[in-house]
């Protein structure tokens, strides 16, 4: 047998080591769509048209048990600043409006509204009764224009219904970001019909929304994570009556 020289010995067992590496890096490539693929290890809505992607993100919303709203709500001329937990049968949270901040609880279909002596003496509250309501829970009686005007900031169907709608024609606007989630975002008319960033990781939640014509902007967080709702004690709950002061 004709012994090969050691220095080509050498240079084939390099050439053959590279020729390996380099088809194993082809195919890893190929495997996972490219180190350039925005959409690589995600949940794959961001292929989808946008009109898709709206089906997939509204429904993972509805699905979802429980989740968290904040940001800013713009309706009837007044600007509404929201942080509220909500989930079906009830929803928890805080609102803010011309300076004015109060609380709301809802249990099934009670209505609690929490609030300080200003709150109530600017809501017409002066036939001496609002130091009783100051800091206590105050049962919104269904009848109550307040509790049609109110309730729908605890009730998670309502919200998401009235507020996660993008006007005109749909398009994709490229794959971003939001709080370290990666999403992919969908317009309205260009965004002039409002935008929704819409997560690339696990379900396909909605996770920004900027809403048409300025009326607002939106965070939703901790989805599905569970909260508890609970009638406040007694000693906390006032019984105002059949309707309470109207601002």
């Amino acid at each position: 047998m004709t012994a090969m020289p050691r220095g080509r010995t050498r240079r084939t067992s390099l050439v053959t080591a590279i020729g390996a590496l380099a088809a194993t890096a082809a195919m890893v490539l190929s495997g996972c769509g490219g180190a350039d693929d925005p959409d690589a290890g995600t949940n794959g809505v961001g292929k989808l048209p946008a009109a898709r992607i709206q089906s997939k993100s509204r429904a993972a919303a509805d699905a979802a048990p429980a989740v968290r709203l904040s940001g800013t709500v713009v309706t009837s001329g007044r600007t509404y600043e929201l942080d509220m937990r909500l989930k079906t049968g009830g929803g928890t949270g805080s609102v803010t409006s011309q300076g004015a901040t109060f609380k709301l609880l809802r249990v099934g279909r009670q209505l609690y509204l929490k609030a300080d002596s200003d709150f109530w003496n600017h809501a017409g509250g002066h036939d001496g009764a609002t130091g009783k309501l100051d800091g206590k829970y105050v049962k919104v009686p269904q009848g109550d224009p307040a509790y049609k005007k109110f309730s729908g900031f605890t009730d998670k169907a309502v919200l998401l219904d009235g507020l996660l709608t993008l006007h005109g024609t749909l398009a994709t606007d490229g794959h971003h970001d939001q709080s370290g989630t990666p999403t992919i975002r969908i317009t309205g008319d260009k965004g002039a019909g409002g935008t929704l960033e819409v997560s690339l990781r696990g379900e396909p939640y909605p996770l920004r929304l900027e809403r048409a014509g300025g009326a607002g902007t939106l965070r939703f967080s901790d989805w599905g994570r569970a909260f508890s709702v609970a009638e406040p004690a007694g000693s906390d709950t006032v019984d105002y009556g059949r309707q309470l002061p109207t601002s």
